[in-house]
């Protein structure tokens, strides 16, 4: 009988306290700023460019978390405005991210 209440206590004690944990506010990045900010710059060489279509076609190395190997291909790019003062033969570093299924570059620096 002893053990019983022992254990409703605990029980007790352990529901209190994911409540209690559940409504404290801690400061935390959004998840999509944590997420960016933990992928790395890849390298690249420029390829192609076609910015009408806010499109890059770049030969790179692994991009880790898409789980990418090294290849060339092309991606949309998030704002046109990256590809401004790019030329075929460019190096670069670069992110990337899935965005509605597709490989996106999220930012792209050129490498002097």
């Amino acid at each position: 009988m002893k053990a019983n209440h022992l254990l409703a206590a605990a029980l007790t004690l352990a529901a209190l306290t994911t409540v209690h944990a559940q409504d404290m506010k801690m400061p935390m990045k959004p998840a999509a700023a944590a997420a960016a900010a933990s992928m790395p710059l890849v390298d690249g060489e420029v390829r192609k460019i076609d910015a009408q279509k806010s499109l890059i076609v770049l030969r790179h190395g692994d991009i880790p978390n898409l789980a990418m190997p090294a290849m060339t291909m092309g991606f949309e790019v998030a704002d046109k405005k990256m590809l401004d003062g790019l030329k075929v033969g460019d190096k670069v570093k670069f992110q990337a991210q899935a965005v509605n299924g597709k490989a996106m570059v999220t930012e792209l620096k050129p490498v002097h």
